[in-house]
C-alpha cells in the first residue's frame, strides 16, 4: 500500500514538474522566494490596523506565533523523517525539471513554503474576514504551494501535508486566541 502512494506521488510530481514552460520558470522561481511575500504581508498590516485599531498588534503577534510553529514544524519534522527531496533522490533527480540549478535542502516532508503560507492564509483570513481578501489569500497560498512541485523540490504528498499542518496551526492559535480574556475581547470576529 505505502509503496502504491510513493508510486503515485512520485507520477504526479513528474506530471506537475513536467508541465513547465521557459517562461514560467523565472516566474515560479519568483513565487517561490521571500519576496513574493511582501505585498501580502503590507496587505494584511494595513487591513488589521484599519480593522482593528490599537488591538492590531494581537493579529499580527498571533500570526507570527502560526508561522514560527509552522516554519519550526516543518524544520523539525524535515530532520526527524529524512525524506529525500526529489531533486535528491536517485531515481528521480535525473527526471525532474529543475530551474536555476536550486535542488533545496536534502529533506523535504514537509513543505515549509506550504504549511507557512496556508498558516499564514488562514490565521489572517480568520481575524480579517473579507470575502475579496479570502480568495486573494487563499489563490497566493495555492501559488505559493504548487511552486515548489513545479520547482521540483518537494512531492505533492509534501505540498499536501504541509497544507493540512499550516491550516491546523491557524484555526488551533486564533481559537485559543479567543478564549484569552483580553484577547478574546479585542477580536471578536466582526469587530
Amino acid at each position: 500500500m505505502i509503496s502504491k502512494l510513493e508510486n503515485i506521488d512520485q507520477q504526479l510530481l513528474l506530471f506537475f514538474n513536467g508541465a513547465n514552460a521557459e517562461w514560467l520558470d523565472p516566474v515560479m522561481y519568483f513565487v517561490s522566494s521571500k519576496l513574493f511575500w511582501l505585498p501580502v504581508i503590507l496587505l494584511f498590516i494595513y487591513l488589521i490596523i484599519r480593522k482593528y485599531k490599537k488591538h492590531f498588534w494581537i493579529p499580527l503577534v498571533i500570526a507570527l506565533i502560526s508561522f514560527a510553529i509552522t516554519d519550526q514544524g516543518s524544520h523539525i519534522t524535515k530532520e526527524k523523517l529524512k525524506r529525500y527531496r526529489p531533486t535528491h533522490n536517485t531515481e528521480l533527480c535525473e527526471k525532474i525539471h529543475i530551474v536555476n540549478d536550486y535542488t533545496g535542502g536534502q529533506y523535504g516532508f514537509f513543505s515549509g513554503h506550504a504549511s507557512n503560507s496556508f498558516g499564514f492564509a488562514f490565521i489572517s483570513l480568520l481575524f480579517l474576514r473579507k470575502k475579496w481578501y479570502t480568495y486573494i489569500i487563499i489563490a497566493w497560498a495555492i501559488l505559493v504551494s504548487y511552486s515548489r512541485i513545479y520547482l521540483g523540490v518537494h512531492f505533492p504528498s509534501d505540498v499536501f501535508v504541509g497544507t493540512i499542518f499550516g491550516i491546523l496551526i491557524a484555526y488551533v492559535l486564533y481559537y485559543l486566541s479567543k478564549t484569552v480574556p483580553y484577547f478574546g475581547k479585542a477580536i471578536t470576529p466582526y469587530h
